[in-house]
């Protein structure tokens, strides 16, 4: 069963490869979306104290049926929280509010804070080693059991590298067909850092595209499906996000092979449009968001 293949990180813990994402559903909604996904098969559910749905996530999680040892949970330290005092404190409140022992892993969501993103030139080099020791602190105390990196290019990555205890063990970023970033992809893999793609069907975007749906259509599966088994044969983590239980099984359902051939082809398709360059588009509005919620997947 797909959601059972797990890609192992370096300390020895296993990532379930197929995850929930719970970007934008809404709070009151979260509880009954995630325990739909559990109920289906999923193992790992990804959120973060940005998403505002921690508690809906925490919920599902006690109250599913499922042992916690079994189930996979993802948190992400906001992007705001730049010093070792207030990512501490975040992780402390992340525990709280989803009510539970530990978090299986906890990343840093963005090298810069949202408001500064593609605004400044500033990396927050200093304030990220800072946020990082946190995280190492939290995972030396048991209060996470892995810890990685999200939206972090190359530069970011060295300057943990240059200093840490404990190295990231992932790097969370947009990767999709028409925007797969396989420089990055490949460092990281070259310092033993796993992938995790989010966003896999383009924040929607794919579903308008007419190539994409050509081979969809010769493989007999949809969009979503293509797109979510292109990250996975990439060797990625996927982590497709919906509330609609529709989506969530047929998300799942991608036990198929893209041949090499379309591999190739979907590895150098031309970009959907232009808002999709690697950590530059604003993830909490404008014009990724409208396309989101007009189109009903990410």
């Amino acid at each position: 069963m797909i959601t059972n293949e797990a890609i192992k990180l370096e300390n020895g813990v296993e990532v379930p490869k197929l995850g929930l994402g719970v970007w934008m559903i809404p709070e009151e909604e979260t509880e009954a979306a995630v325990k739909s996904a559990i109920a289906m098969g999923y193992r790992h559910i990804d959120t973060a104290q940005a998403y505002k749905n921690e508690a809906g996530v925490g919920a599902a999680v006690r109250n599913c049926g499922v042992p916690r040892e079994e189930l996979f949970v993802t948190s992400k330290i906001a992007a705001k929280n730049k010093s070792y005092e207030s990512a501490m404190e975040s992780i402390d409140e992340s525990l709280s509010v989803m009510g539970l022992d530990y978090i299986d892993m906890m990343i840093i969501h963005n090298p810069q804070p949202w408001v500064e993103v593609n605004q400044s030139e500033n990396r927050y080099f200093e304030e990220n080693i800072q946020v990082w020791k946190a995280l190492e602190d939290a995972y030396k105390a048991g209060k996470v059991k892995a810890i990685g990196l999200s939206n972090f290019l190359k530069v970011d990555i060295e300057n943990i590298l240059a200093s840490c205890e404990v190295k990231p063990m992932v790097n969370q970023i947009l990767s999709h067909i028409t925007n797969t970033p396989f420089e990055l992809i490949d460092y990281c893999k070259s310092v033993g850092i796993e992938i995790e793609a989010y966003s896999p069907i383009a924040h929607g975007l794919a579903l308008q595209n007419e190539k994409i749906a050509k081979i969809a259509k010769k493989y007999g599966v949809s969009i979503p499906q293509l797109c979510i088994r292109y990250d996975w044969q990439l060797g990625m983590i996927v982590l497709p996000k919906t509330a609609n239980p529709d989506h969530q099984k047929e998300n799942m359902a991608i036990d198929f092979v893209i041949s090499d051939e379309d591999m190739n082809t979907l590895k150098n398709m031309e970009r959907i449009e232009n808002y999709g360059e690697f950590g530059s588009f604003p993830i909490y509005g404008g014009k990724v968001q409208a396309n989101r919620e007009k189109l009903g997947q990410k």
